[in-house]
């Protein structure tokens, strides 16, 4: 079952899994993953806690090889946030030597993409001292210094108060048109994260439903897993479009 029906030729995907599934201590944590990203693209993996969706992440990132069904790659330009990054907030860190850690990065793309992502004028301070919205900005900015084509966010607005969420999910919006690269969005934060992205799948173990966000918020497997009252609240917060969805989620030029 392919979920995303973008009308591109078959190579254009990013990724795309078919019938993956991870079978650990007995028992299977996810099954029957089917998804594609393409660039441009943003594919948002929702579920409670326990769902697969990390499992999942990881099975696109190669971290866990699945143990049925096939995982493919178009692209080696990857880029991963992760949900929990361990910083010893002891050592006196500042954005500056963060930025640098994980690979050689040049004054000047530094600055560029901290820019991209609003915290230029953050680059000496000290991380301690960041608000949880600052510091994931670092993050995602760090992670596209790479110039990733397909990037993975690990609940990005874990910590943010509920402005700030607003605002990463406006700049997550705003990378995805700038870089043109494909994002796989992983939360368990229903409303904005369905209303700003392109196609959802719902994980349960399994994939629930997928679709658009107003297809999804209707379906009574979504509707069981979060409630009724999830699919009128999504009308809060919306991108705008320069392309319309099919009935089916698809992207229709």
């Amino acid at each position: 079952m392919n979920v995303n029906k973008k009308m591109t030729n078959k190579s254009d995907y990013l990724v795309k899994l078919e019938n993956a599934g991870i079978y650990k201590s007995s028992k299977w944590l996810v099954r029957g993953v089917s998804l594609e990203v393409s660039k441009g693209q943003i594919v948002t993996l929702i579920g409670p806690n326990g769902s697969g969706k990390t499992t999942t992440a990881k099975m696109v990132l190669n971290i866990l090889r699945s143990d049925e069904g096939s995982v493919k790659r178009n692209t080696n330009r990857v880029a991963y946030v992760p949900q929990k990054v361990n910083v010893d907030w002891t050592l006196p860190l500042r954005v500056f030597d963060f930025m640098k850690i994980t690979g050689d990065i040049s004054k000047l793309e530094m600055i560029e993409n901290l820019k991209l992502t609003g915290v230029e004028d953050l680059i000496y301070a000290d991380l301690k001292n960041l608000s949880g919205g600052e510091f994931q900005r670092v993050l995602i900015a760090r992670a596209i210094a790479k110039k990733p084509e397909l990037l993975i966010l690990d609940e990005p607005v874990q910590g943010v108060d509920f402005n700030g969420e607003i605002a990463l999910y406006n700049l997550i919006k705003s990378i995805s048109d700038s870089l043109n690269c494909g994002i796989l969005l992983i939360s368990h934060d229903i409303h904005f994260v369905m209303s700003s992205t392109d196609h959802v799948i719902c994980l349960n173990g399994h994939i629930c439903c997928s679709g658009s966000p107003s297809s999804v918020a209707k379906n009574p497997a979504y509707i069981d897993l979060f409630g009724e009252h999830t699919a009128s609240t999504l009308s809060l917060y919306k991108h705008h479009h320069d392309h319309s969805h099919g009935t089916d989620g698809g992207i229709e030029k």
